[in-house]
């Protein structure tokens, strides 16, 4: 469907997103030779239903849209044991601190 636009909060948001480390390479104890961007997270399995502006997470290019990121066969999903939704509640934990 059509995307609403973002508000000035969300876009503030995606720019402090865009700063912030990849969260899988974190996770995944690997260095980040690529730029973090705002992935969406998946809001309900099966479909391409995106979740809101703020259910975002930051991704380098590689595990945003490379062929074993989140975008291509989730093999970096895998790997973690973990859904989109785990690593957008780790980044909310990190900006809960």
């Amino acid at each position: 469907g059509m995307k609403p636009t973002k508000t000035r909060q969300e876009k503030q948001y995606h720019e402090k997103v865009k700063q912030m480390n990849c969260v899988c390479c974190d996770l995944l104890g690997q260095k980040q030779t690529m730029w973090t961007e705002v992935h969406h997270v998946n809001a309900d399995k099966g479909k391409a239903q995106r979740a809101g502006h703020f259910c975002v997470i930051p991704l380098c290019v590689d595990c945003h849209r490379g062929k074993n990121g989140a975008h291509g066969d989730k093999t970096y999903l895998k790997l973690l044991k973990a859904t989109e939704m785990d690593l957008l509640d780790v980044i909310i934990g990190r900006n809960v601190r």
